[in-house]
């Protein structure tokens, strides 16, 4: 999400941020082109006139002026007024209510609703702990209340009965007195949706709604929605009054128009985003890092909170003792690109990681996807037991045969047999240093990226932080996500340093 803007705006900020200093007319001009980069990813032409008056504002005149360097002043107030647009602070789902708390779902059909409320249902479950219970009111669609009873046995949440022919106020009606009786402690109302937004459809989720008097009205849309998601939220607000949006399909839209608007137009804030069709693809949103991933300053925080909920702590620091001695097998490795797929593959690590977004090209040059740690996983696993213990069995003929087994080449097989090498000797040093493995993140940058490869001062003094708050020790020991700090991402030419 937000990829083209982010691309056009780091282009635009590249001219300014490249220059001693700054007149008017290098400002105006800049402006001209942000508000092209905003208009083409789809924001709101309000929204967009509103946001390139409050930035010229403070950016033609004495704000700038006075500044060190004109150029990232300009960026930072960018920073702020987008901050704003998006909502400032994080709003999580308000919870503070008698039990059981009713969460209503609305939207149109297809936007995404079922699934997120099952999303939804989980993270409250296994988060907050708490006993939820999913109710289906669509009475309309083919089996929709069928998807979410086998979404609730997929998760182990309990969903509603269902009892043939009763209308969705009955339902509401029935899964309220059901949760109270049964010790709930939220209810999620997913209701029925429309293709277009008519009478009918406000008129019967407006009589939930008064049934329901629920805490939290959610309304679900797609990010690709783009233009027509200002007119969807200022309905369903006007009509429904929302506390809240969540954004689906946010992997598939490359512009982002429909948060930045959404937002603006209805004052309410973006709660969630659902970041891919699986059941744990869920994210909060967070205003500030949204705005600093749009222009190329990465998502350290996200990162290092998505790897301590994704990564068997256990494994790690069993694979941590494993790298201290030397003792890094292609098992380890294995294990390790299972973690980075589950933290959302390449992609979505490298999306968060400050300045790497300068490095697209040259990291689409080199082949570097996430169809690559699937070749890679293919590979270890035409290896034998032994094979995977003592890499150095691996001889022509046994590289031929994995090659023919993996659907790969022995090209590929040298290249992932040189990135363990690597790996392990790597691992081997830093176990003897000071610090042992957490060296990997707390200094020296990574050694493969040019310095400060955002060419603004994205990348943090002495790389990525060793020391995040309330974390620990910034990533779990083990981690090693593959090519950080040494041998470079598998596949990625090494990086030129600047003079």
């Amino acid at each position: 999400m937000f990829e083209t803007l982010s691309d056009r705006l780091s282009g635009v900020f590249d001219k300014l941020t490249g220059r001693g200093a700054l007149s008017d007319k290098d400002v105006k001009a800049a402006m001209r082109e942000v508000r092209r980069a905003l208009l083409e990813a789809d924001v709101a032409l309000e929204v967009v006139r509103d946001f390139i008056e409050k930035v010229s504002e403070r950016a033609i005149g004495q704000e700038v002026v006075k500044s060190i360097t004109p150029g990232q002043m300009v960026v930072k107030i960018v920073n702020d007024e987008l901050v704003k647009v998006l909502g400032e602070t994080a709003v999580p789902i308000d919870l503070n209510a008698a039990a059981p708390v009713p969460i209503m779902m609305v939207g149109l059909q297809g936007s995404g609703k079922t699934t997120s409320t099952a999303k939804i249902a989980k993270r409250l479950k296994e988060k907050d702990s708490k006993k939820v219970l999913m109710a289906s009111l669509d009475t309309r669609r083919p089996a929709a209340q069928q998807q979410l009873k086998v979404l609730g046995e997929q998760l182990d949440v309990e969903t509603l009965p269902i009892i043939d022919g009763q209308t969705p106020q009955q339902i509401a009606k029935r899964a309220l007195q059901f949760a109270k009786l049964s010790g709930f402690d939220v209810l999620m109302l997913d209701t029925a949706g429309r293709l277009h937004i008519d009478e009918t459809l406000m008129g019967e989720v407006a009589e939930v709604r008064d049934i329901a008097n629920p805490q939290e009205i959610l309304l679900v849309a797609d990010a690709l929605t783009g233009q027509d998601a200002v007119n969807l939220a200022r309905s369903f607000d006007e009509r429904i009054g929302i506390t809240g949006l969540m954004l689906t399909r946010i992997d598939g839209d490359g512009r982002g128009g429909a948060a930045l608007s959404m937002r603006a137009v209805t004052g309410k804030p973006i709660k969630l985003l659902g970041t891919g069709e699986k059941i744990d693809e869920l994210e909060d949103f967070h205003p500030e890092r949204i705005a600093n991933r749009i222009l190329g300053m990465g998502d350290v925080v996200s990162l290092v909170e998505k790897a301590a909920e994704t990564i068997d702590a256990e494994k790690a620091e069993k694979i941590a003792a494993k790298m201290q001695k030397g003792a890094f097998d292609l098992d380890d490795l294995s294990e390790q690109l299972k973690q980075m797929q589950r933290m959302g593959g390449m992609s979505g690590v490298m999306g968060m990681l400050p300045g790497v977004g300068k490095m697209k090209k040259q990291m689409a040059g080199a082949n570097l996807d996430d169809n690559l740690l699937g070749r890679q996983q293919a590979i270890i696993s035409s290896m034998t037991r032994k094979e995977r213990k003592r890499p150095k069995l691996l001889n022509a003929s046994r590289k031929r045969r994995i090659a023919a087994g993996s659907g790969t080449s022995v090209q590929e097989i040298n290249k992932l047999v040189k990135m363990h090498r690597q790996m392990a000797d790597m691992m081997k040093k830093l176990g003897k240093r000071k610090g042992g493995l957490a060296g990997l993140f707390g200094g020296g940058g990574m050694p493969d990226m040019p310095p400060d490869a955002s060419g603004g001062g994205a990348l943090p003094p002495g790389g990525m932080p060793g020391q995040l708050p309330g974390l620990g020790g910034g990533l779990p020991p083990g981690i090693g996500l593959p090519g950080l700090g040494g041998p470079g991402l598998p596949g990625l030419p090494r990086g030129k340093k600047k003079k």
